[in-house]
């Protein structure tokens, strides 16, 4: 039943447009992330073991790299959503890390301009923007939303969401990780060959990051087959094998449990807009 009606990858990040009935894993991104119910039942999503209703008439921001989940409300019709992916270079690209991409609180009450942009924009995402005019749009929403998000927070930022990572056995982690992301990689290999025993390990790079290992390494492999989805025509069954996956079908399981669609229906919808 998950469907994607409308995907656009391009410099700012990717702007989509999905119709989903089915719950994700929890999951993270290194890209700021908004999320815009925009017909059908409201739903529910956890963002940092908080929940937040998706519904009409609030938005849901999440800061890169924090933990999240969705959870439909309507399993059988699923409802209509509006979600941003937001590189945070595009966003601030004065910015030394991706702080400059943090919203001020995770849900927040759509103003009338608010509302007037969303419809606006989430028009011109299924309407097949040009780059041009999508850049512009987008960055006109992102700007509203980042500034309304402080405007009615009243909360005070965690230092340690904030941090950089410093620990230099942290960025070989990351390093070693990223240098060809797949389900094979030994997570406790990587603690080993950065001097870390597996319990140090764990709790360290949840300290420096926010997140856990196996997250950050699941974020890394779905950034991989989003981008050869997109980018290239290799089949699925290849992608799989280059990930790790011990078949296509449970490439598909892990890729649809975290993007809430089929690879299959990705590569469908999926465009890419160049300057």
């Amino acid at each position: 039943m998950s469907r994607a009606l409308a995907v656009f990858h391009g410099r700012f990040g990717r702007a989509t447009v999905y119709q989903l009935n089915r719950p994700f894993n929890v999951h993270a991104h290194r890209e700021g992330h908004l999320i815009f119910h925009v017909g059908g039942t409201p739903a529910q999503i956890d963002v940092c073991d908080q929940r937040h209703l998706l519904a009409e008439d609030s938005v849901v921001a999440v800061n890169p790299w924090e933990p999240h989940n969705f959870l439909p409300t309507d399993i059988d019709s699923g409802a209509i959503f509006f979600v941003l992916y937001v590189n945070w270079e595009w966003f601030a690209p004065s910015a030394a890390n991706a702080n400059g991409m943090r919203f001020g609180r995770s849900s927040f009450t759509r103003t009338s301009s608010l509302k007037k942009q969303i419809r606006h924009t989430a028009a011109l995402v299924c309407g097949a923007p040009s780059l041009a005019s999508l850049d512009s749009e987008l960055r006109q929403l992102i700007d509203i939303c980042h500034v309304e998000s402080w405007l009615q927070s009243v909360q005070v930022q965690d230092a340690k969401a904030t941090a950089a990572i410093t620990d230099f056995r942290v960025r070989k982690c990351i390093k070693l990780m990223s240098q060809s992301p797949g389900v094979e990689i030994e997570l406790d290999t990587i603690a080993r060959e950065s001097g870390l025993s597996r319990p140090h390990f764990y709790r360290l790079f949840r300290t420096q990051t926010g997140v856990t290992p196996n997250l950050y390494l699941n974020t890394l492999i779905m950034e991989h087959a989003l981008d050869s989805l997109v980018t290239s025509e290799t089949p699925i069954a290849d992608i799989s094998v280059d990930l790790g996956f011990s078949s296509q079908s449970a490439f598909t399981r892990f890729f649809a449990a975290n993007v809430g669609l089929a690879p299959t229906e990705y590569r469908r919808a999926a465009k890419v807009l160049r300057a």
